[in-house]
């Protein structure tokens, strides 16, 4: 498995933005498409959005299109999440994670950061 620590969570006002990163390390990033999930106090977690391994396709979720874009950098190993126009519902516990593929459950990803909390004040 690769090693994932996600940084960049914190406490954001409703209309505004944060950018999260993940470091990887322990295995070569670029072989890995990578993705971002949240977990929400009391639901289950779920998927936020996917990034193929050149970085050439993107997916969403529907509640975050148009707002959070996800991207990668492979030569820092890095894999980034912009968020902006930012809700309270957008209020979770942001991981990332490797080796998945578009719109995955959470309950077969087995490659994951410990995440970083993300919360909107309204």
């Amino acid at each position: 498995q690769v090693q994932l620590i996600e940084s960049g969570g914190g406490l954001v006002q409703a209309g505004g933005s944060l950018r999260l990163s993940c470091a990887a390390s322990g295995r070569t990033f670029s072989n890995y498409a990578m993705g971002w999930f949240r977990q929400a106090p009391g639901k289950e977690r779920e998927f936020v959005a996917y990034v193929a391994r050149s970085g050439g396709s993107t997916y969403y979720a529907d509640s975050v299109k148009g707002r959070f874009t996800i991207s990668r950098a492979n030569a820092k190993s890095t894999l980034y999440l912009q968020m902006n126009s930012l809700k309270p519902e957008d209020t979770a516990v942001y991981y990332c994670a490797a080796d998945i593929i578009p719109y995955m459950s959470a309950r077969l990803v087995d490659n994951w950061g410990q995440g970083t909390q993300v919360t909107v004040s309204s």
